[in-house]
């Protein structure tokens, strides 16, 4: 497997052509060719060449028919004429293989002709990467001229569905177990045709951040993990250690934090793997102020600028900006390094023949916003067989730089590369993405925060952090949520907090997720959880009523969110104890206070009978008697 991904990368790499040649000069032969790469379901391909050759001339014809075959290595080659074999040589030297047909018989006059084939096996016009079949077929060489020239590609229905093919074909029409995919010589462009089948790509990752808090107290720090979009799904494995949150900022990125202690470091891994689809899928749409905000000018993306602007109203359409991009700007293969000083738009158009992936991107981010079209910057892994940018991917995280401008049709974000499109002199990409583009941070209000994996160094030394090889789907692809709670004794006269948490431990987001809550019979919703990535968590407050002997106070409050099912106690029989407690203390309170009434009563009557009769005994004092004298 290893070595037809080899032969497949040096083969995709290098200008691929056919071309023949003959002893006699091309003008005095009228060539029609026709060749046919009927691809097995094991990606063998076998190629037929049917040529058919005209004499110009009245006394010159061909003794010999010469097929030049580039950087391939062919196998069981055919050369047969009216089904019968023709004699042949090969001649390789270097990357070069010469197939010569001779002619045993004479084709003599003008307007006659000779019609023959030249067959052979070869395994790297079809490879699988992963889960995708990638299929490369040469362009026509260049200096070589045909009356006709005509490609039919027969694809096995095995394959899947096409994910990406450019050119477009001028036919596709099924044929037995094959699709076959025609072209014509206006057809074929400059690269030849780049495809690939199947619904989706997985890569697997290995990424580290490294983190440092070079405070004297604890503080937050955030790095940001690669999101869903609607082009790719993430599985995570692992995220060590956890953070304590996950959280979205307004571009959809995802946001892991960490509270580190004073002098604190860290070193941070996720591990995981991600799907990339071949279109989009169903996704949340961005907010009208975020689409706003994907208007707006910044240092690197000058919209209002009077050149951009003028370019803008001259081209409109996101295809024409995209266009005028990647045929006015040059990639600058010495400027591929760490550290390299971003141009921006407008020093792009300045120096035409210096970009690199973020000028082009800059380039047309800007003037899709002076156009009115929302458009923001991808920053992420992008795999590539091009040796001048491989090596500092595989080794320094130099990462890749690609646009999305928002597609109001479709409501989606739609991803194209420019670059790409520049630096393979042809192959589309804006009509559909190929399958290599792991989107890692989004930038739209800004064009630098939040930063990308790759990024998170510490060390005048740092090694490599970024690590994508192709990879399969992991055996564990939904998430259950884990809900748990915290439920405190009640206090008298007080509605009951409960605190719920809900945890998302992977491996993969979850979304529009709507707990039902049921207070006994008496069900209710919760809030919505739009997007729930990973390893975050979401906190809920119920409040459970204290009522009278209890009769608003549930027995039980039941969440149901997916499959998950937790039934949280209310301590109602407690509620109706501080409610017979209280009634008791209130009951007690009344007697005692008419207790007292009583009791005062009582007391006030002896009292005021008493006052009475020593009230009298004042008024009415008793007689004295006076003591009697003799004389």
């Amino acid at each position: 497997m290893l070595k037809k991904i080899i032969l497949f990368l040096l083969f995709f790499l290098t200008a691929l052509a056919i071309k023949p040649s003959f002893v006699q000069a091309e003008g005095e032969f009228v060539t029609d060719v026709r060749v046919d790469y009927k691809i097995a379901p094991s990606g063998k391909t076998t190629v037929v060449n049917n040529v058919t050759l005209i004499n110009a001339l009245t006394n010159i014809y061909a003794t010999s028919y010469t097929l030049s075959l580039e950087n391939l290595s062919p196998k069981n080659i055919q050369a047969l004429q009216n089904g019968a074999p023709l004699p042949f040589s090969e001649n390789k030297m270097g990357g070069k293989d010469d197939i010569t047909i001779n002619f045993p018989d004479s084709v003599v006059g003008k307007g006659n002709s000779r019609t023959f084939s030249v067959s052979f096996d070869e395994d790297s016009f079809a490879v699988k990467t992963g889960e995708i079949w990638e299929i490369s077929i040469p362009r026509i060489a260049t200096g070589t001229s045909y009356r006709s020239y005509a490609v039919n590609i027969y694809v096995p229905n095995s394959f899947g569905k096409e994910a990406y093919i450019s050119p477009k074909p001028a036919k596709v029409s099924p044929q037995g177990n094959f699709l076959v995919y025609s072209y014509g010589q206006e057809d074929m462009g400059r690269s030849g045709v780049t495809a690939g089948f199947g619904d989706f790509q997985v890569f697997s990752f290995v990424l580290n951040y490294h983190l440092e808090n070079p405070l004297g107290k604890s503080s937050l720090a955030d790095i940001a993990i690669p999101p869903d979009t609607a082009f790719q799904k993430m599985y995570y494995s692992t995220i060590s250690p956890a953070p304590i949150k996950i959280s979205l900022d307004p571009d959809g990125n995802w946001i892991a934090s960490y509270e580190l202690k004073p002098r604190e470091r860290i070193d941070v891994k996720a591990t995981g793997s991600v799907q990339i689809f071949s279109g989009f899928r169903p996704f949340m749409k961005s907010s009208e102020d975020v689409l706003k905000t994907d208007l707006n000018e910044t240092q690197y993306w000058q919209s209002s600028d009077p050149q951009i602007v003028e370019l803008a109203k001259r081209l409109q359409t996101p295809k024409f900006l995209y266009d005028y991009v990647t045929t006015t700007l040059s990639y600058d293969y010495g400027r591929v390094k760490p550290n390299v000083e971003r141009l921006g738009a407008k020093k792009a158009l300045l120096n035409p023949k210096n970009a690199i992936c973020m000028e082009f991107t800059d380039l047309f981010i800007a003037l899709s916003r002076a156009a009115g079209i929302p458009a923001r910057e991808i920053n992420g892994y992008a795999y590539t067989e091009n040796p001048q940018i491989q090596p500092l991917s595989l080794v320094a995280d130099v990462l890749h730089a690609w646009p999305e401008y928002w597609d109001k049709e479709k409501q989606v974000w739609i991803p194209v590369d420019p670059t790409w499109g520049s630096t393979t002199k042809g192959i589309d990409y804006f009509s559909k993405l190929d399958l290599r583009h792991f989107t890692f941070v989004i930038h739209g209000e800004s064009p630098v925060k939040p930063y990308p994996p790759g990024s998170y160094k510490l060390g005048t030394n740092p090694q490599k952090d970024v690590f994508v090889n192709f990879g399969n789907l992991p055996d564990k692809r939904v998430s259950y949520p884990q809900i748990s709670y915290v439920n405190n004794q009640p206090l008298p006269f007080f509605n009951n907090k409960i605190l719920v948490k809900v945890y998302n431990p992977g491996p993969v987001a979850l979304y529009n997720l709507t707990p039902e809550i049921d207070f006994d019979s008496k069900s209710s919703q919760g809030t919505t959880i739009d997007v729930f990535p990973p390893y975050a968590t979401y906190d809920m407050v119920l409040s459970v009523p204290f009522s009278f002997l209890g009769n608003k106070t549930p027995d039980k409050i039941t969440i149901l969110l997916l499959d998950q099912k937790v039934e949280i106690p209310t301590f109602k029989s407690q509620v109706i104890i501080y409610n017979l407690l209280a009634i008791f203390l209130i009951f007690a309170i009344l007697v005692g206070i008419v207790v007292l009434r009583i009791k005062r009563v009582s007391l006030f009557k002896i009292y005021a009978k008493f006052f009475l009769k020593n009230a009298q005994s004042i008024k009415n004092p008793p007689e004295v008697s006076q003591p009697q004298t003799k004389p």
